[in-house]
């Protein structure tokens, strides 16, 4: 395991009914181009050593002799390789024949791994030739392959602290399946060897099975299925395999191929740890289980990988609270809606008048202005209750100045514009401030005399003030204490910035009529900045807030897995690597690059603690949010010396792969 990431693969090789030394090919030279792309857990079909529908062939002596060979084969392969191999195999044990999982890994045979539910319906007739493992009762140690070995469903098996169950093929289908018990003591993958007919609408259904598994079981699930070989007598396997992380597919092979299929992933071991450590359940779940039901845990001698030659290949989404293309417009309507719903009850419980937002011709202030228009709009109450106030100050451009009257006029609401350059400079002659000295007092100042300027409106129109500001500027503190920090009741508070440009953008082409529609779009193509410091010559925008704090792409990305999974520096910059590796939509970034703004974020992080201490309402939109309230409770004293030391290690080491070498030729 690397980083908390363990390659793994389902495997489907061609097989042929009853020809075990065909079939024992194929396996070997799957395990071998496997170890060759650095897999270090690989799973094939269920009895893929004999084939599966080989039936009543199942009772002769020779077939169980010939496996017990193979495996023998398999075993001797295996002292060379460095992977862990599951292989279907069938067993004889005390006048009965088990269906089972074979684990192998450097040549010794390290357990036995019956299958439980076995079908005996429609097209299914397995208790015809075998037993349940249930019909083995405590701890059974057999020979087989010259080698003692453990045999019993109610077994874990430990790779590099990663561990791992196994179920066979109609396990997963049962109202209580035996991956429930094993992700419960522990089980982070479950392996599935299956051979599962193809039929209309079933692909569907078992990818859902899988998928439903994994999320229930907060765990990866890997599921492979016979294809090509097996009899077509009466039915057809088309060969399925599907490697799935807590509700997500990550990867799935091609079915009615007619060559071998490997299908290859990475396993977020660490975040499927995060995932249960949050879910109370799954304590209480261990909890009910019964004393006496215990697993057996096989420990696996460490391969061997190596951690600086895994290179991660699993797709990373660089903007991972922004929804996929296909979920875009669902996802946005429920976004808005939940914002509205959440104002709209606020507005109603208050016996609100109306309610007041500075609109600064930003990204922001126009998402929460738009969710102010919806939540009049679904309480019928008139939009001109909705006072906005523009209030240029010293870095006000024309653009956004005239960007936020023409929104204010396009969706009808009462407009009032007071701007603060007199207010401010008044105050700095109060306080012996030099406004020549453009430094922080310069630009919070002018924040501060802005949200008095609301918080009084609001007393005169019997309102509250709406929060424009979002999870990002919250996140690194990027927002005046007691200034754009302070509302009544912060709408965007659990909304990032990547997310609030892909949402504002959606509006203007979804919901803003045509007059509206052209402003909100240019609003989108305005340069992210609070506009606290003059203009250029030119008048444009001269203070950017992406060359102070860094691009709010990557520093969005630090947020969702530091929020959502606690995962620790030098596994973001792994996966920033791979997911800004400049194959996407997004922007390419060096690792130097993601090195630097991933100790700013982290700095920013723990330094601006005690701004989200007392943060005002708002609703969650989404599974990330820092309201001290609910989701995130940190001490504002926090230390983050760790951290940061971890962070300028990387940065460190990239500085020093950069260096030139000193080395003659």
């Amino acid at each position: 395991m690397t980083d908390g990431f363990i390659r793994v693969a389902a495997a489907i090789p061609r097989v042929k009914v009853a020809d075990v030394a065909f079939n024992t090919q194929e396996i070997e030279s799957m395990m071998v181009c496997a170890e060759g792309q650095g897999v270090e857990v690989l799973c094939f079909p269920e009895l893929c050593l004999t084939s599966y529908s080989c039936q009543d062939l199942f009772f002769q002596q020779l077939l169980l002799e010939e496996a017990e060979n193979a495996l023998f084969k398999i075993l001797e392969l295996s002292r060379n390789l460095g992977l862990v191999a599951i292989v279907g195999v069938p067993y004889s044990y005390q006048g009965m024949l088990f269906n089972c999982a074979a684990v192998v890994q450097g040549g010794k045979l390290l357990g036995l791994i019956p299958k439980t539910f076995i079908p005996n319906h429609q097209e299914f007739y397995e208790k015809r030739w075998f037993s349940s493992s249930t019909m083995l009762s405590g701890e059974h140690i057999v020979r087989f392959c010259g080698q003692y070995v453990p045999i019993g469903r109610h077994q874990l098996f430990c790779l590099n602290d990663v561990t791992f169950g196994i179920e066979i093929c109609e396990d997963l289908w049962a109202p209580t399946p035996p991956s429930s018990h094993l992700a419960i003591k522990g089980a982070e993958i479950i392996f599935n060897l299956s051979a599962s007919n193809d039929l209309i609408g079933k692909y569907q259904y078992v990818r859902d099975l899988v998928i439903g598994q994994s999320a229930r079981c907060h765990c990866a699930y890997v599921y492979t299925s016979c294809g090509y070989g097996e009899s077509t007598q009466d039915i057809v396997f088309g060969g399925k395999s599907f490697i799935a992380e807590n509700g997500r597919i990550l990867a799935e092979g091609t079915r009615f191929s007619f060559r071998q299929e490997l299908t290859v992933a990475e396993i977020d071991v660490e975040r499927l740890r995060a995932e249960r450590r949050r879910n109370t359940f799954f304590a209480k779940s261990y909890e009910m289980l019964a004393s006496n039901d215990r697993c057996n845990i096989v420990d696996i001698e460490s391969a061997g990988f190596s951690e600086s030659s895994f290179a991660l290949t699993r797709k990373i989404n660089p903007l991972p609270f922004v929804p996929r293309e296909e979920d875009l417009d669902f996802r946005c309507q429920e976004i808005l809606s939940i914002q509205s719903q959440g104002l709209a009850t606020r507005i109603a419980h208050t016996k609100a008048q109306s309610v007041v937002i500075g609109v600064s011709g930003g990204l922001d202030s126009t998402l929460a202005l738009m969710v102010c228009t919806h939540a009049f709009d679904c309480l019928g109450l008139n939009r001109k209750g909705i006072v906005g106030v523009t209030m240029p100050g010293f870095g006000t451009t024309e653009r956004t100045y005239n960007n936020s009257i023409r929104l204010m006029n396009a969706l009808g609401i009462t407009i009032r514009e007071i701007n603060i350059s007199d207010a401010v400079m008044l105050h700095f002659r109060d306080i012996g401030h030099d406004p020549q000295k453009h430094d922080v007092v310069y630009e919070n100042a002018q924040a501060r005399e802005r949200t008095q300027i609301l918080m009084d409106i609001s007393h005169q129109v019997g309102g509250f003030v709406v929060g424009t500001g979002d999870l990002s500027e919250l996140a690194l503190g990027w927002a005046t204490y007691n200034g754009d920090h302070m509302s009544m009741y912060a709408v965007n508070s659990s909304v990032p910035k990547t997310l609030v440009k892909h949402l504002v953008r959606w509006v203007a082409v979804n919901v803003a009529d045509e007059e509206s529609r052209k402003t909100i779009l240019d609003i989108v193509d305005t340069p992210i900045s609070p506009e606290l410091l003059p203009a250029d010559s030119e008048g444009n925008i001269k203070q950017i807030t992406e060359d102070l704090v860094g691009p709010y792409e990557l520093h969005d990305f630090f947020l969702y897995y530091v929020l959502r999974y606690g995962f620790r520096p030098k596994k973001i910059f792994r996966m920033a690597l791979r997911a800004f590796d400049g194959k996407g939509e997004t922007q390419t970034y060096d690792e130097a690059t993601i090195a630097k703004w991933l100790e700013v974020f982290f700095r920013r992080f723990f330094a601006q603690q005690f701004k989200r201490s007392c943060l005002p309402d708002g609703p969650k939109v989404g599974s990330c949010s820092i309201s001290p309230r609910g989701d995130w409770r940190m001490p504002p004293d926090a230390v983050s010396e760790e951290w940061i030391k971890e962070c300028r290690s990387l940065l460190q080491q990239t500085l020093s792969s950069e260096e030139p070498s000193n080395t003659k030729a």
